[in-house]
This record gives structure tokens, C-alpha cells and sequence, in this order.
């Protein structure tokens, strides 16, 4: 037991810099204007969930193999957060300037930290069980 405080850490550490750099690094702007746009969305939803999906399956793999599947539950989640909040700033015609489209970007990113909180938890019930 006393291995696994590291390995949550780094584990969740892992998750955390995947999201960063699928979200914000790796994140192009056909991928981000096309995720949110009325029409046509579908194909740069897919691509920016696939990196989500992609990164955690390979963290699964280093870290738990068995539990490479997470990979196309992340998918599945990332795509649908993403989609919903496109949906909701397109409803409410929410603009940068309006605090409301900050608060659900923020919420948003909530939403995708408590996806890897349960991702990892995932993990580590794969690996101590």
C-alpha cells in the first residue's frame, strides 16, 4: 500500500498534463471553432475527443493495461461535455465579453477534472483488484 500514494499521484498528475495538452496545446482551430459551429461539428468533435481518448489509453496502458478501454470512455464523456457546452453557449448566445460564457467554460473544465478524478480512481480499483 504505501507505493500507491506515489502512483495515484503520478497517475493523476498524467491525466492532468494529458488534458492540458489535448485541450490546449495539441487543440487546433479547426478542432475548436469546428467542435462548436451549427452545422458539420461532428468530425472536429471526434478529433478533439480522439486525443482525450488517445491519451488515456495510453496512460491505461503504462499504467494498467487491462484498463485500456478507458481510452473510448473518455472519448465518450470528452465528446459529450464538449458538445453540451456547445449547445448551451449557442442557446444563450453567450459571447467572451458576457461573465456567463466564462462560467461555463469554467464548468466545463470542471467537468473534464472530475472525468480524470474518476478515470484514475478507475485505475487504481483495476490495480488493487
Amino acid at each position: 500500500m504505501p507505493l500507491l500514494t506515489p502512483l495515484v499521484f503520478w497517475l493523476l498528475a498524467a491525466l492532468t498534463l494529458k488534458h492540458f495538452l489535448a485541450d490546449f496545446v495539441l487543440q487546433n482551430r479547426w478542432m475548436a471553432s469546428g467542435k462548436e459551429a451549427p452545422a458539420g461539428w461532428g468530425l472536429p468533435l471526434a478529433c478533439h475527443a480522439g486525443l482525450h481518448g488517445l491519451g488515456t489509453a495510453l496512460i491505461a496502458l503504462a499504467f494498467v493495461p487491462e484498463g485500456w478501454w478507458l481510452g473510448l470512455a473518455d472519448f465518450i464523456i470528452h465528446a459529450a461535455i464538449d458538445r453540451a457546452k456547445a449547445l448551451v453557449g449557442r442557446h444563450f448566445r453567450l459571447e467572451p465579453e458576457a461573465p456567463a460564457y466564462w462560467w461555463l467554460f469554467g464548468f466545463d473544465q470542471f467537468l473534464h477534472q472530475v472525468t480524470n478524478l474518476l478515470l484514475g480512481a478507475t485505475m487504481i480499483w483495476l490495480l488493487v483488484n
